[in-house]
């Protein structure tokens, strides 16, 4: 198939043409295309990394413990989650058999290249005002220089968005070593949330 979404008008027609991508291989071990979900012209957008094994399993993003805590994370930054886009890079899982799990394995470059289009025409019909990155999709999108540890909850120029801020992906707070650990790495999410919803003041 095309690795590019053509002109759909409409974030249900991009979602169906997605379904039948191959423009990489990750289709050929992946369940199903995670695409992004929720309405058109909201504020926020939130760009992971990939969908991870429960995304895989559900068809949807963010619906694991990272979806949960991130769900967590935009109430206390004040942030409705109907104001928000949630969407990834890469559109299928990247795995690697581990026993009987099937652990999550970093897309390449190609396979992030493949997915670009797709993305490029979410934001296009969202159009949203704020989108928000983990190191992954930042990288992707703002080049291969860019550091989420040195410029994470600060605005940064981009061509796709008014307003473009880096911030850690959630699993990466669940993966801290110890609970104080992840409570404040929870905190320091939540305050970069805040700094995004800040933007949306700027009339």
């Amino acid at each position: 198939m095309s690795a590019t979404p053509g002109p759909a008008s409409s974030l249900p027609a991009l979602r169906r043409a997605a379904k039948e991508c191959r423009a990489c291989d990750l289709w050929e071990r992946a369940t199903q295309t995670v695409f992004g979900e929720g309405k058109a012209h909201v504020p926020f957008m939130l760009v992971g990394e990939q969908p991870e094994n429960d995304e895989d399993l559900a068809g949807r993003p963010f619906v694991g413990p990272a979806g949960k805590l991130l769900e967590r994370a935009l109430a206390e930054a004040g942030i409705e989650r109907a104001e928000a886009y949630v969407t990834n890079v890469v559109k299928h899982f990247s795995w690697e058999q581990r026993g009987k799990w099937r652990i999550h394995k970093k897309p390449n470059r190609r396979e992030i290249a493949a997915c670009r289009p797709w993305l490029d025409r979410e934001m296009a019909l969202v159009k949203p005002r704020v989108v928000c990155l983990g190191a992954t999709a930042a990288q992707a999108l703002l080049g291969a220089s860019f550091r989420v540890t040195r410029d994470r909850g600060k605005f940064v120029l981009a061509p796709f968005a008014p307003h473009v801020l880096a911030t850690v992906h959630p699993s990466s707070i669940l993966r801290a070593a110890d609970e104080k650990s992840r409570h404040s790495a929870f905190e320091q999410f939540v305050e970069d949330l805040r700094v995004a919803a800040g933007a949306l003041m700027e009339r």
